[in-house]
């Protein structure tokens, strides 16, 4: 029997590459976004039963974060819908160190339906393709994260342990705490991406109030500087200093290192001036 997948955010981060992998094994595969087709909005629950409509399994992404006020009574309102839609699985993208993240979690393990957690470090994309981008081309990344360690994630191995969840048995009813394979500072971060694209890129230490007034001045909308703010006072407070190894176990091989992200991002010359 044919499985019919949901992306919810197919065209984000993570999203648009599970969309992508169960494309190439030529598995039916529904996007939803504020411009699919039908339309999805977290903001407007009238779009939602639309794109439930003959789905089995979803990858389930929350934005902005799962961390903003109301995102716990969205993902239950939505668990609810799936279910009485016929959806037999929800693969749920959490964050690791955020206890509104974990509520969310909990709505959706406590669900009659099948389900697998992808609990997450920071994205090593957020360099690349999100808020950091423009940092990152301009030399200086500003963050208030002093000299904590984080062990950077791959968006690409969230991708494939999300698809080996979505398509593969053995994964219902199992929270994965997915991390990159090494602790790195911001700095040591900075200096990986120096090596990588031939360029000056330099961490710089700062407050959250200096730094919320950057972020808006880089363009990102004041709602989301300020929760991004308040997001990193907490999880960057040293809680996610440790390393797991549910990348490796799921996918048999180890997780991909950040020097190699560093490396494949800047032969794209997305760092390019």
């Amino acid at each position: 029997m044919t499985t019919n997948f949901l992306v919810v955010g197919g065209t984000g981060k993570t999203g648009r590459r599970v969309a992508d992998r169960l494309r190439e094994r030529d598995l039916p595969v529904r996007i939803a976004s504020r411009r699919g087709a039908p339309p999805f909005d977290w903001a407007d629950r009238a779009t939602w039963a639309p794109v439930l409509e003959g789905i089995d399994a979803v990858y389930l992404t929350y934005y902005p974060d799962l961390v903003v006020p109301g995102a716990a009574d969205d993902i239950r309102a939505f668990t609810e819908l799936a279910i009485a839609e016929g959806v037999r699985h929800l693969v749920l993208l959490s964050g690791r160190g955020e206890e509104e993240a974990e509520a969310c979690e909990r709505i959706v393990a406590a669900a009659d339906i099948g389900w697998t957690i992808l609990r997450c470090s920071w994205f090593a994309q957020n360099f690349s393709e999100h808020f950091l981008l423009d940092a990152v081309r301009g030399g200086e990344i500003a963050l208030p994260a002093g000299m904590v360690v984080e062990p950077f994630l791959d968006v690409r191995d969230i991708a494939d342990v999300a698809v080996k969840a979505l398509t593969e048995p053995g994964h219902t009813s199992r929270l994965y705490e997915l991390t990159g394979p090494r602790l790195l500072t911001f700095a040591d971060a900075a200096a990986d991406i120096a090596a990588a694209s031939g360029r000056d890129v330099r961490y710089v230490p700062v407050s959250a109030e200096d730094y919320a007034a950057a972020a808006v001045g880089y363009g990102v909308p004041a709602a989301e500087a300020e929760a991004l703010t308040e997001l990193f006072a907490r999880v960057l407070d040293g809680r996610n200093e440790s390393v797991t190894h549910d990348v490796d176990r799921v996918l048999g091989r180890p997780a991909t290192d950040f020097a190699d992200f560093a490396r494949d991002a800047a032969a794209t010359g997305v760092w390019a001036r």
